[in-house]
């Protein structure tokens, strides 16, 4: 391409390490300045065996600007004394190479030109010198190399799928594999993580992670404590008897017995003067007996507003209660509106009880009704509304970003991840008998005790050796690897009834069926990934299905199976299986696409309730509520990673006393990810007796993980031997 001053400019942008004369070599090569800095950067050294080009005022000197900077400089040693050499020498050693200034014609100066300061021998001792670097020289030039290339890779495909608003970015959602350009740019701006570590650590000052969340917990609180001062000071449900309101009012403004921090009586309000002076014009004149006159001082006084103290008192008051009034309006119509009825309202209440928050509820609303109302509004008193399950996004999936302005709906909502998190967190912190604030481990605080949970690893129980385990059927290890054993069972929750409905709800995500990775890490941030040498998590979810529903036939006689629900994206029914029909039903699981338990949720509700709706009611918005006659839903749950609505899952559990979860984890061997679901999945069950879980990973011993699982599933010690007899494969009867 012809090069003009310009193209060497913007080359230079894009690479600061290249000369002019790099620049022309590459523009020259090339048909744009994209493809030009791409040659650049996959070979600096590409065009290094040819001349530098020569071009009229880039990299020599013309006529004018020689004269111009010779005279310059014979001035300057003229005027200080020194050489031209010894300025030169003293320039090089102080100085940081710099572009010169063009001098213009009236003598002033601009910095528009690339013409360097130096003479040639100046030139010859630059290229002599070593090129200097540091770490976020380094780094810039690895994420300027990395994002053109992203950039380039975006617009052409914005280009190709006739994107044509250069903000949207490319998008293709499939249930299955995809090498399609669209689904290989997404895995290309994963990748993008190493490139992420390394300018995070070039430029970030130390510490700076831990003085980010200090600053959170910080500004949390002090919205916190923002919101809570400027709560009404009185009840704003009992002001109409001025029983609540009129002392906090009469004991800020009454001085009339108060003395100073020096002992010395306060002077009371300038109304007891005003008075005074009334007085003393009144008696100047005859008013005893005549009528009272308005003063010209009171009409002054009205003029410009000036009240005594009562008066204040009394319009202070009047304020407050009006805005009390308004308040106190507000809640009741939105209580009204958003529960009509009766049976609206013991949906509600039966709520609030199962969480544990009717109390704190009702000293919200009675206490700190600002807060209640907000609150009220975003639904957090409530039931999740079953319609959100099937959304692909919903007010429990916005994300919170500060940096972006996406804000939280509480005071403190700086930290979480989405506004589901934040609710989770909130009731946690809000229930009856909670002990201390539950907070939301920080990303470093995670981490490490991710790391600690691992290395509890020791190696299985050996009694639950077998050879038909997947791992040693397929060859891939002789033994397990070592498992974080789960603590002593204790029975929190009633045990089985006969009554019971047991059901298995699988995720069907993408990541079911890739091959085995365990993300490489470099203290907090994901650097790469390598290889593990364990089963596919379907293969080690389909053998413990099998384990499970062997066992469960033999405890419990229902030979014609259990109910199959997959999930990823969205829910899809599988139908009944056992031991027999196991192999040919399977052919029907599909493996691909998200992780959105909620859908997989809603699916097995209805599917319960279907079996059970005489003991049940169904509510238009809040969907099926069990009655005392309804059957407890026994639900193993199987997961290999966490769903992207696992906190609205997790919120809609704490409402439920009818469901019994009971979840599976599926991990890579040794990877601190799996272990942080591990320890957020332990937290959950420490407040939720309904929910508990068994996770495994890299060469899952699968008797010990299914014997763990029945222990749970069931509600009782089921003893080693009690195991054993349920393990045999069920006797079924045509």
């Amino acid at each position: 391409m012809l090069t003009t001053i310009d193209d060497i400019a913007k080359f230079i942008a894009f690479a600061p390490d290249a000369s002019e004369g790099t620049a022309i070599r590459f523009l020259e090569g090339a048909n744009t300045i994209d493809e030009a800095v791409g040659q650049y950067y996959e070979n600096p050294e590409k065009y290094a065996h040819k001349p530098t080009p020569i071009m009229p005022g880039v990299g020599q000197d013309t006529k004018d600007t020689k004269y111009d900077k010779e005279t310059s400089d014979s001035m300057t040693a003229k005027e200080t004394g020194e050489s031209k050499e010894s300025k030169e020498s003293k320039m090089m050693a102080d100085a940081p190479p710099t572009y010169n200034q063009s001098t213009t014609s009236n003598g002033s100066t601009t910095g528009a030109s690339l013409q360097p300061t130096t003479s040639r021998s100046q030139s010859q001792q630059y290229k002599q010198h070593k090129h200097h670097t540091n770490a976020v020289i380094e780094a810039g030039h690895l994420r300027a190399r990395d994002e053109q290339e992203m950039q380039n890779l975006k617009q052409s495909l914005q280009l190709a799928y006739h994107i044509y608003n250069s903000d949207i970015e490319p998008e293709h959602e499939i249930e299955t594999y995809c090498n399609c350009p669209i689904h290989q740019y997404r895995r290309r701006k994963i990748n993008r993580l190493g490139v992420q570590k390394a300018w995070s650590n070039a430029v970030m000052y130390p510490a700076s992670v831990r003085q980010t969340i200090d600053l959170n917990a910080y500004l949390n609180a002090k919205a916190q404590a923002d919101i809570d001062a400027k709560e009404p000071p009185m009840s704003i449900w009992e002001f109409d008897t001025e029983k609540s309101l009129r002392p906090q009012l009469t004991n800020a403004t009454d001085t009339s017995d108060r003395v100073d921090e020096k002992k010395r009586p306060v002077e009371k309000p300038l109304a007891g003067k005003r008075q005074s002076i009334a007085g003393s014009l009144a008696g100047n004149s005859n008013t005893d007996l005549a009528p009272a006159k308005t003063s010209k001082l009171a009409g002054l006084k009205k003029a410009l507003a000036m009240k005594t103290p009562e008066e204040k008192v009394a319009a202070k008051e009047g304020k407050m209660m009006g805005r009390g009034r308004e308040l106190r309006e507000a809640i009741i119509s939105e209580e009204v509106g958003r529960w009509p009825d009766d049976q609206w309202r013991k949906i509600v209440a039966v709520y609030q009880d199962k969480v544990g928050m009717t109390q704190k509820i009702a000293d919200l609303r009675a206490r700190q009704p600002t807060q209640y109302l907000h609150l009220l509004r975003a639904g957090y008193f409530e039931p999740i509304p079953v319609a959100w399950a099937n959304l692909a996004s919903n007010p429990l999936k916005f994300s919170i970003e500060a940096a972006g302005g996406w804000r939280g709906i509480t005071p403190a909502w700086r930290g979480y991840e989405d506004t589901a998190e934040e609710r989770l967190y909130w009731v946690l912190n809000h229930r009856e008998g909670s002990a201390g604030v539950r907070l939301k481990p920080d990303l470093i605080s995670a981490m490490n005790l991710a790391r600690a949970r691992m290395a509890m690893a020791v190696e299985p129980p050996p009694e639950y050796f077998s050879n038909d385990d997947t791992c040693h059927l397929q060859h891939t290890s002789d033994g397990y690897s070592k498992q974080v054993l789960p603590p002593p069972f204790r029975a929190y929750d009633a045990p089985e009834t006969v009554a019971d409905d047991t059901m298995i709800l699988l995720d069907v995500s993408g990541s079911m069926d890739f091959d085995p990775l365990r993300p490489n890490y470099n203290e907090y941030l994901i650097t790469g990934y390598s290889h593990s040498t364990q089963p596919k998590n379907k293969d080690v979810a389909k053998a413990i299905i099998r384990r499970f529903t062997d066992a469960m036939a033999n405890h419990d006689h229902n030979f014609r199976g259990y109910q199959l629900t997959t999930f990823a994206n969205s829910a899809n029914y599988i139908g009944t299986i056992n031991h027999k029909n196991l192999s040919s039903m399977w052919r029907n699981v599909r493996i691909g696409g998200g992780t959105r338990v909620m859908t997989g949720w809603q699916k097995v509700k209805d599917l319960h309730f279907q079996k059970h709706s005489e003991s049940a009611t169904y509510h238009p918005v809040y969907g099926w509520q069990a009655g005392p006659q309804t059957p407890i839903l026994r639900l193993l749950l199987l997961l290999d990673g966490e769903a992207t609505d696992m906190d609205e899952f997790e919120l809609d559990l704490l409402g439920l006393s009818w469901v019994h979860v009971t979840i599976f984890l599926i991990g890579v061997d040794g990877c601190p990810h799996h272990h942080r679901h591990a320890n957020e999945l332990q937290r959950i069950s420490e407040v939720n007796h309904h929910v508990s879980f068994v996770d495994a990973q890299g060469n899952t011993p699968e008797r010990f993980v299914t014997h763990e699982l029945l222990k749970r599933h069931l509600g009782y010690e089921v003893s080693m031997a009690e195991f054993v007899e349920m393990e045999h494969p069920p006797a079924y009867v045509e």
